[in-house]
């Protein structure tokens, strides 16, 4: 074999070798972009993922702000109110007192000037109730409302729609348009109802 030859020869090898480590470089170029690619695809869905708990946080955050707001709201609105169930009585039993004078003008000087001062201390104490959103409801005429309302009986009046309110028994109460104490009511009978004993 000639100089030549081998030259060639190893000239051949080290092309064959080149081309070799060419094509492992190529190979290894290619995975290393394929790991790349898979790597940042990963990176980009935990990403999203991340975004997308973000923003779930975020409007859980504003729901739960929003509702301690309302709760907030709520409690200022309606504190009163076993205070204001505490007073009722005391409007109901000042009421009852100047309906007890109603029919005694006869009475005297005495009589007149007591209820002249109970309709005094009364219309202080309801004036008083009324600023602080305090509505006494009084549902004479309307169709009852469970509501608002508590049925104490149903009377036959003719001259009324029936399962409208005839008649107040004692005042019902709202605060801030919530109902503090139903009105008991007298409700009207339909003419041609059965005939029930409808006494509570």
């Amino acid at each position: 074999m000639s100089t030549d030859e081998n030259r060639n020869e190893q000239v051949d090898e080290l092309k064959d070798a080149v081309e070799a480590s060419a094509e492992d470089a190529q190979a290894e170029e290619q995975e290393v972009e394929q790991e790349e690619v898979s790597e940042l695809d990963a990176l980009s869905a935990q990403l999203q993922d991340s975004q997308e708990q973000m923003l779930r946080f975020q409007a859980e955050m504003q729901n739960v702000r929003r509702r301690a707001e309302m709760d907030v709201e709520k409690a200022h609105k309606f504190a009163l109110e076993k205070f204001v169930k505490e007073l009722l009585p005391v409007a109901d039993s000042l009421e009852k007192a100047v309906e007890s004078t109603e029919g005694h003008k006869d009475a005297g000087e005495l009589v007149a000037s007591i209820r002249q001062g109970v309709e005094m201390t009364l219309n202080l104490f309801v004036s008083s109730l009324k600023k602080f959103n305090i509505e006494p409801l009084n549902p004479v005429g309307e169709p009852f409302d469970p509501q608002q309302h508590e049925a104490m009986s149903m009377v036959p009046a003719p001259d009324a729609e029936p399962n409208s309110v005839v008649a107040v028994v004692q005042k019902g109460y709202l605060l801030n348009g919530r109902v503090v104490r139903p009105a008991m009511v007298m409700v009207a009978k339909a003419q041609d109802a059965p005939k029930v004993d409808e006494q509570a």
